[in-house]
């Protein structure tokens, strides 16, 4: 299987909802992705002002995708479409956002369920100083990475 990470364009914002409606863990509908400000629109914009977002594509075919919110410091997003998982392409996707992050930033952070396949996923990517934010989710953070 040949998955590449490319930035993602305003033209694959209908795959990105199309990729985070298509997920079992976290599912969000269009319309609950509305009612919390997440729209088509707004994502494109994003994807216009700078380096924020990042797709993988297998046979043309957009199969994940990850989000940052760069100002923050926060890895917002990272989805893969279910049957796509566990071949290397979520672990492309952050790194290719965790790079942009840390262009700006020292320490990164991102939140999600404590209890989530994405937390041990996270936790095995490097991500800790775990710190809870309510009863269901947490807050991990990553540091950059010395170079010798």
């Amino acid at each position: 299987m040949g998955i590449n990470i490319r930035p993602a364009l305003v033209s694959d914002v209908g795959s990105i909802f199309d990729v985070r409606t298509s997920v079992i863990e976290n599912h969000l509908s269009r319309e609950e992705m509305r009612l919390m400000g997440i729209t088509e629109s707004v994502v494109a914009d994003m994807i216009l002002k700078n380096p924020c977002a990042w797709v993988a594509v297998d046979n043309e075919k957009i199969i994940g995708f990850s989000m940052i919110l760069q100002d923050e410091g926060c890895l917002f997003a990272a989805f893969i479409r279910p049957e796509y998982e566990n071949k290397g392409a979520g672990r492309k996707l952050v790194m290719a956002a965790e790079q942009e992050l840390f262009k700006h930033h020292d320490v990164v952070w991102l939140e999600t369920d404590k209890n989530s396949r994405a937390a041990k996923f996270y936790r095995h990517l490097g991500w800790g100083n775990e710190t809870a934010i309510n009863d269901a989710d947490i807050r991990l953070e990553k540091k950059e990475k010395s170079i010798l």
